[in-house]
């Protein structure tokens, strides 16, 4: 996990997606709406945090609420300064927020988290009516119980449920709110399965379908 990825430039979210986050939340509050972004595994929270300046400068910090959660409290510092972000200690697999979600986001990291699955159709259920969910999920990570890889069924499991995969990117993305269930039972996780495609080192999921 690269977790200093900064919100636009050469290292960012904006070159990691394809798209600026800010971009698309803010869009909602120049049109008089309010905003919201929750970033799932966000490290040091250094994109948001850069987000936050960036409405605090243009007068937009009280119309767009900006969250990111993470395992770990390495959070970078804002010495004096009271943004508008919330950056909250918590495993992803358990956490749950009090609100729903215009962009939710976790750019690499579903590669550690165990329960892949549930953080997904977990985070799914967060969205506004029209949010859009985005998170890197390699599908070869995600395995049976003889350590075969989900492969095929689990994909159409996903299209089923409301998500598109593209196997190239290995991205997942949704776009709306929907309580899903993908009818798969988690069985534990193997934190030594070692490097995924990104060259670092990754967890692989087991499951067993129902």
């Amino acid at each position: 996990m690269n977790r200093e990825r900064q919100l636009a430039g050469v290292n960012s979210y904006a070159r990691e997606l394809g798209f600026n986050p800010l971009d698309r939340v803010r869009a909602r509050a120049v049109q008089g709406q309010h905003g919201s972004w929750l970033d799932l595994c966000c490290g040091t929270g250094r994109a948001l945090l850069q987000a936050a300046y960036q409405l605090r400068r243009d007068g937009l910090d009280d119309r767009i609420t900006l969250v990111g959660v993470d395992l770990v409290d390495f959070f970078d510092p804002t010495p004096g300064v009271d943004l508008p972000v919330e950056l909250v200690t918590a495993p992803v697999t358990s956490w749950a927020p009090a609100r729903r979600f215009d962009l939710i986001t976790c750019v690499h990291g579903l590669h550690y988290v165990g329960d892949k699955l549930a953080t997904v159709t977990r985070a799914a259920s967060w969205l506004t009516d029209d949010g859009l969910l985005v998170a890197d999920l390699d599908l070869a990570s995600i395995r049976l119980p003889d350590g075969r890889p989900a492969g095929r069924a689990l994909s159409g499991a996903l299209r089923r449920a409301g998500f598109d995969y593209d196997a190239r990117r290995r991205r997942i993305t949704r776009t709306g709110r929907q309580d899903v269930s993908l009818g798969y039972t988690y069985l534990g996780a193997d934190d030594t399965a070692g490097p995924n495609y990104t060259n670092q080192p990754a967890v692989n999921s087991y499951y067993k379908p129902q």
